[in-house]
């Protein structure tokens, strides 16, 4: 096998043809995905003599995103092992998150969470390979047949809003396959990357809530159900970003005006309108 040359962090090595990001990271855990050529790919990507290559730590806001996207995909993949008729919509990285939305038979409640969180530790648990699969549109119509918003999907070649971005418009129409251990797809989704090398890179996520969501954000669409998500490098990183959502809850002023007798809400007069009661007119005077 012949070498090739290739810059890794400015520094020019010589590599065996056949070798991949992931080998030449190996040593380098915090490194879950790359830029070559200042194009972000993933681990597995393949080397061509010349490349420049660039790894990406999970905590940087590349990497961040990624983790995100990744975990993303393992809570589809959960959803669908746990109530299987349910049909898949979009689920990108957002602010220190992500989302995904569904079509289920019912609508999601807080137990669901719970069962499809235990389900989503044990595919990480599993270390499931992320592989990228190039396909056609024609072939990919025919394998997501049952997934109608992913066939809406395949249509669009560009132009699309950053939601339906993660999932096509790029220059090839890509499927992720998520491997088990005997090497065969146990799950897969239309996307465009980049992924995590494996289910085994997410340290730490949690399930936050589910909403209602017109499907591509149109109230002309279906509505569909969407579960937000948050995921880190470390679990103390979770565990603090979910303290500090808990002290901006205490602090919250609609919360505390309620508690402490200030105003409130009354529905018969309509939505989101304060009547401040007697303690409260006398501090908004003050």
């Amino acid at each position: 096998m012949s070498d090739i040359k290739v810059t890794v962090d400015g520094a020019q090595i010589s590599v065996a043809s056949d070798q991949r990001p992931t080998q030449i990271f190996a040593d380098k855990k915090e490194i879950v995905v790359c830029k070559i050529n200042g194009v972000l790919k993933d681990l597995w990507s393949d080397l061509a003599d010349g490349d420049v290559i660039e790894g990406i730590s999970i905590s940087s806001p590349d990497g961040l995103n990624v983790l995100r996207h990744s975990t993303a995909h393992v809570m589809a993949q959960a959803v669908q092992q746990v109530f299987a008729q349910t049909r898949l919509g979009i689920g990108p990285p957002i602010t220190d998150g992500f989302y995904y939305d569904f079509d289920p038979t019912e609508p999601f409640n807080p137990d669901d969470l719970e069962k499809i969180e235990s389900a989503m530790r044990k595919i990480v648990k599993e270390g499931q390979r992320f592989k990228r699969r190039v396909t056609t549109e024609s072939d990919a119509l025919k394998e997501l047949a049952h997934e109608p918003y992913k066939c809406e999907l395949i249509g669009i070649k560009g132009g699309g809003t950053d939601e339906t971005n993660v999932e096509v418009g790029g220059a090839e129409l890509t499927i992720y396959d998520n491997l088990g251990r005997d090497g065969q797809p146990v799950w897969s989704d239309l996307c465009r990357g980049p992924h995590l090398p494996s289910t085994k890179h997410i340290p730490a996520f949690k399930l936050m809530r589910s909403a209602a969501a017109y499907w591509r954000g149109s109230e002309k669409n279906p509505m569909l159900q969407r579960i937000y998500g948050t995921a880190w490098p470390s679990q103390d990183e979770l565990n603090a970003y979910l303290e500090l959502l808990a002290e901006a809850e205490k602090r919250d002023h609609r919360r505390l005006g309620q508690e402490l007798d200030l105003f409130s809400f009354p529905e018969e007069i309509g939505s989101g309108l304060a009547v401040f009661h007697p303690k409260g007119g006398i501090i908004r005077r003050a």
